[in-house]
């Protein structure tokens, strides 16, 4: 279970007074929880959040290189992205795709640290409009931002769901266990607002604090019994014999860097989306839609191959084609 600080802890982790841990809540997003009227703030993400406010941020020890013959990647794994790296590591001979499995807010600090070229993401999407803003607080820039699929998420039960579970309120019942994801995941932070509007306390259900990290190894402990439901994507559900109770469905992002948008390794792997065998291989993805698949959320302005970009703009559902490199389509 992940360590939480009370208002007073935080006050003099911060050096500020408790009435200002209040305001920096409501108006600069520090992470809390309010659990039967108090507020608790999970550790790690308030360090993460002072990390993510922090100005003249230094520059990564080692910058990136375009000519190592990587295109790195991180983010949470899930079975579309993995074949996707796996169909793009058997077509181009000169590249490899290689990822680091983090969570949301970790793939984020990756990122903003140079250490990979493309973080793979939802975490930012509240609505069209917030990503932009949300984006550049996270990272203290905003990146190219291009769709890479919507997921459908929801609770994974046990084939035939003998527990008899319709709604999220049904995950008060003490008789049934379930198995968490991580904080700092956008799966967690789906079910913990999904339990926030049903007004169930967390505290009260069984298996809240068991943490699981993976999709699949989530679907597979309801798949062996060890527990009744979980939350996680449909694709798991399908491809281990589960039912499946849909919650919500929610776009997933590749987020890069501005200086990595028009270099080879980046050019060919978006190019993915213009291939008409790799879209008809996951096309047979359950739980996922392709439909956006491509289109440039936020791009540079300049679309020039020397890389002299003079800014960048929010252009909704511009494809990959009217951004990337004619040669490298």
């Amino acid at each position: 279970m992940p360590d939480f600080l009370s208002t007073k802890e935080v006050a003099q982790l911060l050096n500020i007074n408790e009435k200002m841990v209040y305001t920096l809540i409501s108006e600069k997003g520090l992470p809390a929880t309010k659990i039967t009227g108090k507020w608790l703030f999970p550790k790690e993400l308030v360090l993460q959040w002072v990390e993510n406010h922090t100005l003249n941020y230094p520059a990564a020890r080692y910058p990136l290189d375009d000519h190592t013959g990587l295109v790195i990647i991180s983010g949470s794994l899930n079975p579309l992205l993995g074949r996707t790296l796996s169909y793009f590591n058997q077509k181009q001979r000169e590249w490899l795709g290689s990822f680091a499995e983090l969570s949301d807010l970790a793939s984020l600090q990756a990122l903003r640290r140079n250490l990979c070229h493309i973080a793979v993401s939802r975490y930012l999407q509240i609505n069209e409009t917030e990503t932009y803003s949300m984006a550049k607080m996270e990272l203290g820039f905003t990146p190219a931002i291009v769709n890479f699929c919507r997921r459908e998420q929801g609770l994974l039960l046990a084939p035939g769901n003998p527990k008899k579970i319709t709604k999220i309120e049904d995950l008060a019942n003490n008789k049934i266990r379930i198995a968490n994801r991580p904080l700092g995941t956008s799966t967690r932070t789906l079910l913990d607002n999904s339990l926030r509007k049903a007004g169930i306390d967390p505290q009260h259900i069984v298996g809240y604090d068991m943490e699981v990290s993976r999709h699949m190894d989530a679907g597979l402990a309801v798949s062996m019994d060890k527990v009744d439901v979980t939350i996680g994507i449909r694709a798991v559900a399908t491809m281990l014999g589960l039912d499946f109770l849909p919650l919500s469905w929610e776009r997933y992002d590749f987020l890069i860097r501005e200086e990595y948008f028009f270099t080879e390794g980046i050019g060919l792997f978006l190019a993915l989306f213009q291939d008409p065998a790799y879209l008809k291989l996951v096309s047979k993805f359950d739980g996922y839609d392709m439909s956006q698949s491509g289109k440039i959320v936020t791009a540079p302005i300049s679309t020039e191959k020397n890389n002299h970009h003079t800014g960048w703009s929010e252009t909704p559902n511009t494809s990959i084609t009217a951004c990337l490199p004619s040669s490298r389509i």
